[in-house]
């Protein structure tokens, strides 16, 4: 009995020991390999001072920096609607043959300026979705034209102090939604085959703004022209809508992007040019697309006279953009009343045998045709993927919408994307699922219905931001920037989504105060040595509206500096831990940009 004590304590001790070492082992592994956890978003590590809540009736003075940043001082309120890539006073040194004249010109590197643009005296947070569609600020858009200019066409009516879109068009008096429905008539709108669309000289957009409750999402655009502001009233809708023209070079989209593409009265002379306006829609249109066209010439026999233009004028023209389209392969499918629609076949296998008779246009050498930024277009047929049946789909068979969202999209199922697989793809899927909820526990307006509307991913990769989003009332203008390694803006629009291509060293062809919320991932690494950090900045500044938010992924080093230059431009912004935890490197800023406007004329700050 005597040994017992002894005994006890000594096992007690080495127990003590053992569990100590293996404690110390835990710690050691936790620190070499941070585990994945999943409370994480439910406990961001963030100041709750950051305030995402919108307050009109601010008008916050600039932030105090220290003596050695830089500063950014508000433009002059004549840049309140800058658009540095179609300035319409320098585009006027620019060829006016087949509108040229109209396409991005950016000012060069020393040329841009170092200065915040303004919004208008008097702005206003837009209205929520879905009162957006229906009507605008005036002080937001503070033009009339186009209310006398479409006065009888119900594209907008000026009452008080906002604007109304009754959602009429030159085509469609009877408004946008009694116009679909007719198009709806000839081929079916409602079955999910057909999701993304494209509308040519948009006008105020109403066409894509009624298309939206058919769970068809329309990219419009139209050159910043005569018919002011038109793309700008379309994007205080809350519709998606980029400055753009159909003229020399390709639209900024890639090969096989859209299920319909629209025509109303566009004013586009596609039977001009050898055609080459509508070989440039074949190369976006996805196999077995529609083309829809209303407006002259058709329909000419009964609006001939209100056209003032004669019926062999008419007819002559209609007869030529029919050729147009046969040479191209097309099926005229129906035309009635004012409305013609053709198809794009599934496929090239008759048509390549057809061009053995009539090479006009011929078949592209090969070619890269997802290429268009700033790629001229080509007056021949864009070849589809080769077949070897003549049911067989090119390219590959879409799902129908929604399924297509989360289906492995053709480009990856078939390995055309290098070092993108299936496997990737769905893993992307859940990771960023799971990334955005992590944002709305940090920004709790994100999750707010109708806070936030119009979005912007400036570095989409595979379209996983705005997929984790689509259950919410937003649209994201999806970027692949051109510097990317790989080219993954079809499998974006393969998914059922929409974006654009662009490089970040010049700016958007958008106005100012496009977006409400604009996501960046590890986009300020890519850029590193390309251009200027401060000009990227200055350009998200430009097409993000009062109050409106910032999402930024990067290396922590990355984001330091960034944070240092928008804290000088009068944003509140934080920078908080990884989704994972803070032992990895990445990190994300969040920033929210104060309410501002610009003064009276009479008292205009310079502008730099």
């Amino acid at each position: 009995m005597a040994m017992a004590g002894p005994t006890k304590s000594k096992f007690l001790h080495a127990w003590l020991f053992v569990f100590t070492l293996c404690f110390i082992s835990y710690l050691l592994g936790t620190w070499r390999h941070p585990a994945v956890s999943t409370s994480a978003a439910a406990k961001p590590c963030v100041s709750q001072s950051l305030e995402f809540n919108p307050r009109r009736d601010r008008n916050d003075e600039a932030l105090p920096t220290s003596g050695d940043v830089k500063t950014y001082p508000p433009c002059s309120v004549k840049y309140s609607e800058y658009t540095p890539c179609e300035d319409p006073k320098k585009s006027l040194r620019f060829d006016r043959r087949r509108l040229i004249f109209r396409e991005r010109h950016c000012p060069e590197r020393n040329e841009t300026l170092k200065c915040r643009v303004p919004a208008p005296p008097g702005y206003r947070n837009p209205f929520r979705w879905p009162a957006s569609r229906d009507m605008a600020w005036y002080a937001n858009v503070p033009h009339k034209e186009l209310t006398v200019e479409k006065a009888v066409q119900n594209w907008i009516q000026f009452e008080g102090d906002r604007f109304r879109f009754p959602g009429g068009g030159t085509m469609f008096p009877n408004g946008a939604d009694a116009y679909i429905d007719d198009i709806g008539k000839l081929i079916d709108l409602r079955n999910g085959s057909i999701r993304t669309a494209i509308d040519t000289g948009c006008g105020v957009a109403s066409w894509g703004a009624y298309l939206l409750s058919r769970d068809i999402l329309a990219m419009s655009f139209a050159p910043r022209d005569t018919h002011e502001a038109q793309v700008q009233f379309a994007l205080e809708r809350g519709v998606p809508a980029q400055i753009g023209v159909l003229a020399s070079k390709r639209l900024p989209y890639p090969s096989r992007a859209f299920d319909m593409a629209h025509c109303s009265r566009c004013l586009i002379p596609w039977d001009k040019f050898d055609g080459i306006y509508l070989i440039e829609v074949d190369r976006v249109l996805r196999p077995g697309g529609y083309w829809v066209l209303s407006g002259p010439p058709i329909n000419w026999k009964k609006h001939w006279s209100g056209w003032q233009r004669t019926m062999d004028d008419l007819s002559a023209e209609q007869t030529r953009i029919e050729n147009v389209a046969k040479s191209l392969c097309w099926k005229k499918l129906a035309e009635k009343d004012d409305i013609a629609i053709w198809q794009k076949p599934i496929n090239h296998l008759h048509c390549e045998v057809n061009r053995e008779v009539n090479q006009n246009p011929p078949l592209c050498p090969s070619q890269d045709p997802d290429k268009a930024w700033y790629t001229s277009m080509e007056m021949c047929l864009t070849r589809l993927p080769q077949v070897t049946d003549d049911r067989e789909i090119s390219g590959g068979e879409l799902t129908n919408w929604p399924e297509r969202l989360n289906a492995i999209p053709p480009r990856i199922g078939k390995g055309t994307l290098q070092g993108i697989t299936a496997e990737i793809f769905l893993r992307e899927m859940e990771l960023w699922k799971r990334r955005v909820s992590y944002y709305k526990t940090v920004n709790n307006q994100l999750g707010l219905v109708g806070r936030y509307r119009n979005l912007l991913d400036m570095n989409a990769y595979l379209g996983g931001f705005a997929a984790a989003l689509i259950e919410d009332p937003v649209w994201v203008m999806n970027v692949v920037p051109v510097e990317a390694k790989v080219n993954t803006l079809g499998v974006i629009y393969e998914r059922g989504l929409i974006g654009t291509y662009h490089s970040w060293c010049e700016a958007m062809s958008t106005y100012p105060r496009t977006y409400d919320l604009i996501h960046a991932d590890s986009l300020f690494s890519l850029y590193l040595g390309r251009c200027e950090l401060e000009d990227i900045l200055l350009e998200m500044d430009r097409v993000l509206r009062p109050e409106g938010s910032f999402i930024l992924r990067d290396d922590v080093d990355v984001l330091v500096k960034v944070k240092r230059i928008i804290d000088s431009m009068n944003y509140d912004s934080q920078i908080v831990d990884h989704e994972d935890g803070p032992l990895l490197r990445e990190k994300l800023l969040f920033a929210v940009k104060s309410y501002w406007t610009a003064s009276a004329p009479a008292d205009d700050p310079p502008t730099s």
